[in-house]
Formats: C-alpha cells, sequence, structure tokens
C-alpha cells in the first residue's frame, strides 16, 4: 500500500503538532513501511502501514498489553488495536538501526482525524447524521477512549528509546467549555400564541403558577436586554462560575433561518442579542457561530451565517483573535460540512461528537489541523474534538442517566481519560440546560472534578 504525499505531509505536521519536533516521515516504496527519522542520525522508527486505514471501512480489533513488552499505557490498560486481528507478538521490536512497530499507528492517526470512515455514509439518523452506534469504534467498546492519543503516546516511549537526548513537547491538561445559544430566552422572543402555550405547559404540565403568570411578563420586558428572571437567561451565572475557576467560555449564536421547526426564533441583531454580546465580549469570554439547521450541506449558507456574525460583532467592537463555533444539532456530513467552515474563513470548529452517545469521535482529545480525505488536501481550519454533550448523558431520547450520580460519573470517566494524555476536555452545555438545581450542580462537579 503506497500513501499519497498529500497524507504523508500532513501526518509530518501532526507529528510536529504533537511531539515539537520536525521528523523525517517518508514510505518505503519497497517493503510499505512508514520511516521516522531524524536528521544527521542513523537510527529510525518503521511503522507498519495497513492499506484498510485509507478505505472507509475497517473491520476487526485486537488488543495489545503495553506492559508486557515494557511499555507503560496511558489509560493503564490494553490498547486496541482497530484493523487488526490475530495479531503476532511482539507488537515493538528492536532491529539493527532503531525500532521497528508492527502496528500502523499513522494510518490509525490519519483514519480517526481525517474521518475517512464517515465519507459517502448513507446509514444515517433522522437528522442526516452519522451516529455513534455505527461507528467502528463503538461497534468495538473503544469509543470512550482517546485511542489516537494513546497510540502517540506509546510512539513517544518508542522516540525515547530510539533517541533518548530527544526533548519531546510537553502537553498539560485543559478543558474548553462551550454554550451553543439555541434560545438565549425562553419568553423573549415568542409570539402570542407561543406565550398562551407556554403559560399553559407550566400550569397543566408542571403546577408552576410563577412560571405562568411570570412568562408575559419577561415578554413585555426583554427588548432592550434579556429579562433577569427568564429562566433560560444563564449568562452571567455562567461565566460568574467560568471566571472563578480561571476559565473563558464560548457562546456561540445562531445567525439564520433555514428551518422553521429546529433554528432559532431571535435575530442576531435584535438590541438585547446585541447588548448580551457586548456583556460576553466585555467580560473577556468567546463569541462563535451556531449555523442554522440546514447549513451543514450548503458552504456559501454558512459562510453568509459567518459572514453576519462579524458584521453585527464589528458594530458593536467586538474583536476577537479567532472565530470557531459548532452545527446546529450536531449535523455533518463530511467533508462538507468541514469545507463550509473553511469557506467561512473560520479558525476552528468544535462539531465533531457524537449527539446518541459521548467520547472519542475523531479518537483524539486534541485540536489538529483538518484535512480533506476526499481531495487530499490539508485545510487551514482546526478542529477541535467535542468530548460531551450534555444532553447525550442526560436526556431521556439518547443515554438518560438524568442529572445525579450516574451522570457525573460518565462525564468523569470523559474528563479523566482526557487528563491521561495531557489533552482537553471540550463540554458542550446550551445555556437553556441550567433551569434545574441539579442541573447546575451537576454543571459545577463536572468541572471541578
Amino acid at each position: 500500500m503506497i500513501v499519497d504525499i498529500h497524507i504523508i505531509r500532513w501526518l509530518t505536521f501532526i507529528l510536529n503538532s504533537r511531539f515539537g519536533y520536525l521528523f523525517n516521515l517518508e514510505q518505503d516504496i519497497y517493503s510499505g513501511f512508514f520511516r521516522i527519522s531524524i536528521r544527521l542520525v542513523t537510527d529510525v522508527i518503521d511503522i507498519g502501514s495497513f492499506s484498510c486505514f485509507y478505505e472507509n471501512e475497517v473491520k476487526f480489533c485486537d488488543l495489545w498489553n503495553p506492559g508486557s513488552e515494557g511499555f507503560s499505557a496511558p489509560l493503564g490498560v490494553s490498547l486496541p488495536l482497530p484493523g487488526a486481528r490475530d495479531f503476532a507478538f511482539p507488537l515493538v521490536d528492536k532491529v539493527f538501526q532503531g525500532y521497528r512497530i508492527n502496528y500502523d499507528i499513522l494510518g490509525l492517526t490519519y483514519w480517526m482525524l481525517s474521518r475517512q470512515e464517515e465519507v459517502g455514509r448513507t446509514d444515517l439518523d433522522e437528522h442526516g447524521r452519522f451516529p455513534a452506534t455505527a461507528s467502528h469504534a463503538f461497534k468495538n467498546g473503544y469509543l470512550e477512549r482517546p485511542v489516537v492519543d494513546e497510540w502517540l503516546d506509546i510512539l513517544g516511549q518508542v522516540m525515547l528509546r530510539v533517541w533518548p537526548g530527544i526533548k519531546l513537547k510537553q502537553h498539560h491538561f485543559n478543558m474548553k467549555v462551550s454554550h451553543d445559544v439555541d434560545a438565549p430566552t425562553r419568553y423573549g422572543y415568542k409570539s402570542l400564541s407561543g406565550i398562551v402555550r407556554s403559560m399553559g405547559a407550566n400550569l397543566l404540565k408542571k403546577g408552576d403558577v410563577k412560571q405562568a403568570l411570570l412568562a408575559p411578563l419577561i415578554r413585555l420586558n426583554s427588548y432592550k436586554m434579556l429579562h433577569p428572571q427568564d429562566p433560560f437567561n444563564t449568562f452571567d451565572w455562567i461565566m460568574d462560575f467560568s471566571e472563578q475557576h480561571a476559565m473563558q467560555s464560548a457562546f456561540y449564536f445562531i445567525c439564520g433561518r433555514t428551518h422553521r421547526q429546529y433554528d432559532a426564533d431571535y435575530e442576531l441583531e435584535a438590541p438585547a442579542i446585541r447588548n448580551l454580546l457586548r456583556r460576553i465580549h466585555y467580560r473577556g469570554h468567546e463569541i462563535g457561530l451556531h449555523p442554522s439547521y440546514n447549513t451543514w450541506q450548503n458552504p456559501h449558507s454558512l459562510a453568509i451565517e459567518a459572514e453576519r456574525l462579524k458584521k453585527v460583532c464589528g458594530e458593536e467592537g467586538i474583536v476577537q483573535s479567532e472565530w470557531g463555533g459548532r452545527m446546529h444539532f450536531l449535523r455533518w456530513e463530511h467533508p462538507t460540512s468541514m469545507l463550509g467552515w473553511e469557506m467561512a474563513v473560520m479558525n476552528y470548529d468544535s462539531t465533531l461528537g457524537y449527539a446518541d452517545r459521548p467520547g472519542f469521535r475523531c479518537g483524539t482529545c486534541f485540536e489538529y489541523s483538518a484535512f480533506d480525505p476526499v481531495n487530499l488536501k490539508m485545510l487551514n481550519l482546526r478542529i477541535r474534538p467535542l468530548i460531551a454533550m450534555e444532553c447525550t448523558i442526560m436526556a431521556d431520547r439518547y443515554m438518560g442517566l438524568g442529572a445525579g450520580l450516574a451522570a457525573f460519573e460518565k462525564f468523569a470517566a470523559l474528563k479523566n481519560a482526557c487528563k491521561a494524555v495531557n489533552g482537553s476536555f471540550t463540554l458542550l452545555w446550551h445555556n437553556s440546560q441550567f433551569t434545574s438545581a441539579a442541573e447546575r450542580v451537576l454543571y459545577q462537579s463536572v468541572l471541578t472534578a
């Protein structure tokens, strides 16, 4: 299997980003092995190359115990070997000029990070999304593990054996918390009939007389700024908590309406929303884009909405060093949606997590440069993988763990996996999902655990 030169160049860039060292990476056309080397040093690392990683579908998954060969397992358990069956060990051999790794770490890295698996898929859910349950990672039990990061850690350990004096880049665990603003206010932009329905729901379904009476009052007093008693107006509470723990929150706003039912009922130019944007920026937090429902297959529409966001922010004196965001409903068609972010000249996208299950859709918790597996091209866009969305774990339509101990343990396990590889725990929690004390306590507990 001979790998395209554009893929090899991108993998070289990935290795440089991860290890902080500009290695030579080339493929031996006779053996098919990748070869990692350093100029002026004769010792090398050869890495096996599997053809399956340059196709959509990977079959099989073996296991390897690093401790059996003197290596340390990042998560303390055996590593999955996607694409391998009945594997012949040892996996790492000492050879004349260095070491040979008999597993395709770089092919796995390409397959997971480029999302080659998702190209042209038809086994989609009701929103056109590739579901976690269809992925090789879910079917083989490694979705909740940063499998690429684990294998790159092993590669780093081999590098230290081959070149004992090398200084590899050190990474540190961090958290990135973001909030998709589907509904900045529960009542502020509802029609008269919508207010009546909300009042009825509060009275008949919840028995909440106070909220029923507040609804029209909030609606009438939300023109210049969001009403402080609106249950979805949790922005100051979120920012207060982030600032207390030296974190920056990112708020992603919808800037278009391409679906009557699923898109937002607010306009970015509304006085109360402009006021909110200014407050977020003044307090040092981030503003980003949440493209409307039907932009996932329409790069031109996505670019128009990004321009609208930047225009309104410019009018409010809001200047940021970078712009990013996440697709509405986590809708994603690969690579079409990614090319929309590139066309919009956005710096990063943080869509790539699954709606139906939490975990490591890209096999990593590190931000990385995007690669288009169809056109074989590295993009300027960075991918910031999403590890967990609150409703994925809590909501009955997905895992249904609620807001108690079971949910906390799931969030904590994912966070600890990120810590084990010194990566980034990226969490999405909607501003509208803090309506109960239990939800707020859970959010605080997850971020401080």
